[in-house]
């Protein structure tokens, strides 16, 4: 009983994000998010454009939480809009655009689409990317073309839970072509990632040592001989022999200008 309220629940999720997709799909639709909450569940909807999801005076918003409600019967839904910044970073967004653009051009300009956008994602920012257009491109016969740059993880944990991967379907007249996009994000932390620090050598640290050592003695030194030159006693000495001269030089004056009064007499 419980596995099938899981599966019900989760053909309901499916269920609503292709609504949504039908709904928005030509407004920079991305994906969308259902979460459960106390108060009921809770729909996020990521966009390029999100004036446009909500529309005028909330109008799109109104009419898509009257959907929810009676079609596909949520718990009070609330609605929330999550704008992406950068559309080449977003995998949905990605492999929509190449879709669109080989329905509108057809598949013979297949090889410039996906190298233009590759080197788009990687001016984005991304590690790495790898894009997989396979179907009739562009004989008769069906195929598979792979582009891809930079860094990416094929297999293990990272690759499982840490690589965006989208798939996409395109309808030409020649048939139906699947698009399928990786990417890994700048912000991956990746457990195999070796940092190489750099340790100085020997000499440097004992020059640095020392200079720090000088650095730390010199102000410590400079009072103390400055206090030293003021208490010293060759310094008083030497400022009272010129004080001295002077005194003498005066008495003899004074004794020459007597002498020379008597003389006169």
């Amino acid at each position: 009983m419980i596995e099938r309220k899981f599966i019900r629940d989760k053909v309901k999720e499916f269920k609503v994000q292709k609504y949504i997709e039908q709904q928005f799909g030509k407004t920079g639709y991305s994906h969308s998010e259902i979460k459960r909450t106390p108060l009921g569940s809770k729909v996020i909807i990521y966009t390029t454009h999100p004036g446009l999801v909500v529309g005028r005076k909330g109008e799109n918003i109104k009419n898509l939480t009257n959907t929810l409600k009676k079609k596909f019967k949520l718990e009070n839904p609330e609605i929330e809009i999550g704008e992406i910044q950068n559309p080449y970073t977003d995998v949905y967004l990605v492999a929509d655009r190449i879709a669109s653009t080989l329905e509108r051009f057809g598949s013979q300009r297949f090889k410039s689409i996906g190298y233009k956008t590759l080197q788009s994602i990687l001016d984005a920012g991304a590690l790495g990317a790898e894009i997989v257009i396979s179907g009739k491109v562009p004989s008769s016969r069906a195929k598979s073309w792979r582009f891809k740059a930079g860094y990416l993880k094929k297999s293990g944990h990272v690759a499982e839970t840490q690589v965006d991967k989208a798939t996409v379907a395109a309808n030409l007249k020649s048939g139906t072509i699947g698009i399928k996009v990786s990417i890994m994000q700048a912000d991956v932390v990746l457990p195999d990632k070796i940092t190489i620090k750099k340790i100085p050598s020997p000499e440097v640290k004992q020059e640095t040592t020392a200079s720090e050592s000088k650095a730390e003695e010199a102000p410590e030194k400079k009072p103390e001989e400055k206090k030293k030159r003021k208490s010293s006693p060759r310094k008083k000495k030497a400022e009272a022999q010129p004080k001295q001269e002077t005194k003498e030089a005066e008495v003899k004056d004074v004794a020459d200008k007597e002498e020379r009064a008597e003389a006169a007499k």
